[in-house]
């Protein structure tokens, strides 16, 4: 398939078959909102009971494949998302608005997911132990739970995707994929080459649509086993009362508002970097983002005056010209919603250092200039997740005081230090109050191939990523036989 087919109107695909929707949504390019992307087909619910019942009808095939065959689909789509990184990674750009080399490395990290999973295909373990009771054998499996329904979001249209869909794949679950709406022909792209790796039809099965129809309905279906989900707390808190109603699995990754520490005895210049990294790249559109910097009093007003140097000659542009540091916001929604919490932090007394305004570009587009604010613990700002390129500094009177503001939030993901105390370091990798820590790094930028997720607000249920998706996309059976 050439770049340009990637255009044509993205359609469902249910047991095996392209489908054309009840109705059509548009995206557009962030970076230019003349263009549209794509003209995608929205399922309503009849479609979505059709994509259900088509993974459940499909499981008995797929969940009794051999290893081998489930290792080489899966490593049949990931070579395919490497050798294609480039076009995909320019849709990406032009659908979501991250950066284009962001978006490539978004796109390899996709393909280097599925490779993972086609060998974690080949390690599925049991345990063979004896029983207290003569004559007996115990076993322990790993079976797959089931169908799988998967709830995706818009700011990483490929990786978080990926690694959902192929860990279900890999333990011999099926999948009906819902891709958020603002980022349809991603989604499709994805799907157009799952749909070639030689699956099983109804094994995998997108449908586009609405969190009110499409979403609702894996939700509440009785023939989903285990939802996964990214996105919003509201939105997850929905989810979690609705399907474990039901008794469905249920695993939530819902945001963070991520702290970021500076010691006085850091480096400052990559404490900067970290935090220019952490809060902005991306549009500071990652669950992961720094958005409040935790600063030691003695290095704050000099941190503050090396951010600020920096931030002002962040170059924000179209996504896809060379050298543009900071893209769009994904759409006007979110714009207002960020130029909103600037409004609210002038309000309540934050004080601004840079930034935060609506900018002009070539093309018309939803730009904004990365904000600081100075803040204290109790505004909004540095309290509720923006999930924009907004973030507040903190004063810190030392360590203890920097670690109490770093845990006092409602949400635990992720939670960084930078300081060259291997003493501190130890202590707040054992004491941060979240589920991944960095130390010397930004908070966001995590591997592929370990645990992902948090404590507190931040996630439910089993982690995503690594050897440990296996908690959630398996259900363990103990099985006695007399010897």
């Amino acid at each position: 398939m050439k770049f340009g087919d990637m255009q044509q109107n993205p359609r469902h695909l249910i047991n095996g078959r392209w489908e054309i929707g009840t109705t059509t949504g548009v995206s557009t390019n962030p970076s230019d909102t003349r263009e549209v992307v794509a003209e995608y087909a929205r399922a309503d619910r009849n479609q979505t009971e059709l994509a259900v019942r088509a993974a459940a009808d499909a499981l008995p095939s797929w969940s009794q494949s051999n290893p081998q065959r489930r290792a080489d689909v899966l490593d049949m789509i990931g070579s395919e998302l490497l050798a294609r990184k480039e076009a995909l990674g320019t849709l990406l750009a032009r659908e979501e608005g991250k950066t284009l080399p962001e978006a490539i490395a978004e796109v390899a990290r996709s393909g280097q997911i599925f490779k993972f999973f086609a060998g974690e295909a080949l390690r599925i373990q049991g345990e063979l132990m004896a029983s207290v009771r003569q004559g007996v054998q115990v076993d322990v499996t790993r079976e797959p739970v089931g169908v799988v329904g998967i709830i995706a979001p818009w700011n990483f249209p490929f990786a978080i995707p990926a690694w959902k869909i192929a860990p279900a794949l890999a333990y011999g679950n099926t999948v009906v994929f819902k891709p958020a709406e603002l980022v349809p022909a991603c989604g499709w792209a994805l799907a157009e080459i799952i749909s070639r790796s030689g699956l099983p039809a109804g094994a995998f099965n997108l449908v586009m649509g609405s969190g009110r129809e499409v979403g609702q309905t894996l939700v509440d279906h009785p023939l989903v086993n285990a939802l996964s989900f990214t996105g919003s707390v509201a939105t997850g808190d929905r989810i979690l009362r609705s399907a474990s109603a039901r008794r469905a699995k249920v695993q939530l990754e819902m945001g963070g508002k991520n702290p970021l520490i500076v010691l006085a005895d850091a480096d400052l210049e990559q404490a900067v970097d970290c935090a220019l990294q952490g809060s902005y790249f991306s549009t500071g559109q990652r669950c992961t983002a720094s958005s409040r910097l935790i600063v030691e009093a003695r290095v704050h007003d000099a941190f503050v005056a090396r951010l600020r140097e920096r931030l002002t000659a962040l170059k924000v542009g179209n996504a896809l010209e060379r050298g543009i540091e900071m893209g769009p916001v994904v759409d006007s929604t979110q714009l207002d919603q960020n130029l909103s919490y600037v409004d609210i932090a002038r309000t309540e007394g934050a004080e601004h250092v840079w930034g935060g305004e609506r900018m002009e570009r070539a093309t018309p587009g939803h730009y904004m200039s990365p904000a600081l604010f100075l803040a204290r613990p109790e505004h909004r700002i540095a309290r509720e997740e923006i999930f924009g390129p907004v973030a507040c500094v903190l004063r810190a009177d030392d360590y203890d005081h920097a670690l109490s503001l770093a845990n006092d939030t409602p949400y635990g993901l992720c939670a960084g230090i930078c300081t060259t105390s291997l003493k501190h370091a130890m202590h707040f990798k054992r004491h941060a109050a979240v589920g991944m820590t960095m130390v010397n790094l930004p908070t966001a930028g995590v591997d592929f191939h370990v645990a992902f997720g948090g404590r507190k607000e931040s996630s439910y249920g089993a982690r995503e990523q690594g050897r440990y998706a296996a908690e959630f996309y398996t259900t363990v059976k103990t099985g006695y036989m007399l010897a």
